[in-house]
Parts: structure tokens; sequence; C-alpha cells
């Protein structure tokens, strides 16, 4: 590709190289025959401090909710930290009982480009035996270096999710934006194609306080929707409930948890269409539980 002057970006070169290198997985026609929606109501929510919750607290009201997953965030000190191994060896035995899984949330937009990092980070936390898989959240456009040099960072995002792949064999998920489909990876695909290729599922962030209509929760959803179909992986669409002073139509959380509970149904409803959908992850649980009802 060329930048404004017409001269041939560098990045795009080895943006290329990189791919041609990398392992992309064939995606047979019928891929999306193999998926099936999930059943309404279904939901996975994310758990940033689990420090800070009581294990009881957190699966009763992921119980009460149709919570059959939950990310819980850990960070590669986790097997030295006694307490918090502790904390989570007792939610994952309540968990167990429960028959909701736990899967390690873990991210850096650094990881990007610090692929050490983040295979550090997987090794400690899936050796705990305590997760069922990994859920990755790095957002490079986050860094400068988006501007400077996209596609050194889309390279880089896609060796991270393929050498994280190759590391372990149990599920890896990704967090994407919902745009990720206008972002190119290559001459011939996008970045959202390129992560679905190279990861078992996807979780939309699909932040939006509106069901229908333009700008609105599965609008913005269904291009990934539609591309996991077609790659065959499950898509969750994600909500948000934290208060955002800069997004107030990004978050259900001035709606209060009632009317979110409503809206999320009739996600439900519209979502089922794509094959690919897997239910809706709540962004999060400390926010949930502090919504007004």
């Amino acid at each position: 590709m060329r930048d404004a002057s017409g001269a041939v970006r560098p990045g795009w070169v080895l943006l290329t190289v990189a791919l041609l290198l990398g392992t992309l997985l064939p995606v047979p026609a019928s891929a999306s025959s193999r998926l099936k929606p999930a059943a309404a109501g279904t939901r996975a929510m994310w758990l940033w401090d689990v420090g800070a919750v009581r294990p009881a607290d957190v699966l009763a009201w992921a119980r009460a909710r149709g919570v059959k997953e939950v990310f819980v965030h850990a960070d590669a000190r986790l097997p030295s930290d006694a307490s918090r191994l502790a904390r989570l060896r007792e939610l994952k035995r309540s968990a167990d009982t429960a028959r909701i899984r736990l899967t390690a949330l873990g991210g850096d937009p650094r990881w990007a480009l610090d692929h050490a990092a983040a295979r550090a980070w997987q090794r400690a936390v899936l050796g705990t035996g305590l997760f069922a898989g990994s859920h990755v959240d790095v957002e490079p456009y986050v860094l400068p270096g988006w501007q400077a040099d996209q596609p050194a960072l889309v390279a880089g995002l896609l060796r991270m999710l393929q050498l994280l792949q190759a590391d372990d064999r149990r599920p890896l998920e990704a967090d994407v934006p919902f745009w990720y489909g206008t972002i190119p990876a290559g001459p011939r695909t996008t970045l959202a194609d390129a992560v679905l290729a190279r990861v078992d599922a996807v979780t939309v962030m699909s932040y939006r306080d509106t069901v229908s209509g333009p700008n609105s929760l599965t609008a913005v959803g269904s291009d990934m929707l539609a591309r996991a179909g077609r790659a065959g992986r499950p898509a969750r669409l994600a909500a948000e409930t934290s208060p955002l002073a800069d997004c107030p139509h990004c978050t259900f959380h001035e709606e209060g948890a009632a009317r979110m509970t409503a809206a999320l149904a009739e996600v439900d409803a519209i979502a089922r269409a794509y094959p690919a959908f897997a239910g809706i992850a709540v962004h999060h649980y400390t926010a949930w539980r502090a919504m007004r009802r």
C-alpha cells in the first residue's frame, strides 16, 4: 500500500511477508453450518479483581443471570501469589459445581510487540490448572505506533495470537473492536478476518445502549458476526455497564439493570439470525452489580 506521497510504506511490506510466513487456517465453505446460535439468555462476564470479591457472591450472581463463563483477570505473578491463588481455587470449586467455565483474562497493548511477555503470561496462568483457556484483551490501537506504523502493530498482533494458539491446546479467545473489518491486514484480507483465523472465538466490543437502528449494539456487531460465521468461529457481542462520561451511548449504566436485561433479550432475538452468535458478555461484574435496578 502507498501513503499520500505515493511511496510504498515499508510496514505493509513487512506485514505481507509476515502473513505469508504465518499460518492461515483454511476455512471450508460450509464452516458456518457447524455453528449454532447460543440459547437466549446465554451470558458471560468479565471479573477484573478477584481479590476484591467473595467467590460465593460472584457465583450466585452468575447463576441467577445465566452466566456460563467468567473471564477472570490474572497476571503472570499468579503462581507466586498465595492469597490470590487461594481465592481463585475457591472460585474454581464453586464454578465447577455450578458448571460455570473460568477463563484466564489478560492483556496489554504492548503484547502486540512483546510476544515473550504474552507467552510468559499464558504459561504462568494456565499452568495453575485453574482455567479452561485464555481470553486476551490486547488493544494495539491505543499505542502511539498505531498512527506511525499501523502495519507493524497489525502484524505483531497477529503473530502474538498465532504464538499463543500454538503454545497451548486450550481455547484462545480475543476481545476485538467491531471495526477491525475496516483495517487492512495484507493485500486481500482485513484484521477482522486475520484475527478470526488465529483464535477459537472472539468477543466483539459492541458497546452501545440501543438494540437496533443506526449505531446500535446489533448494528455495530453485525459485521463481526457475519465474518465469524464465514470463518466458523463463535462470536459473542458485549455490553458495557461502567459509567462512561466521554461516551454515554456506549454503556447501559444510565439505563439501569432492568432496562439492560430487557434490551439484551432483544439482542438475543435479533442476533440469533447469525449462526456464529455465542451470547452476550457483560463488562464487568463489579459495575454490573452496582447498576441501579
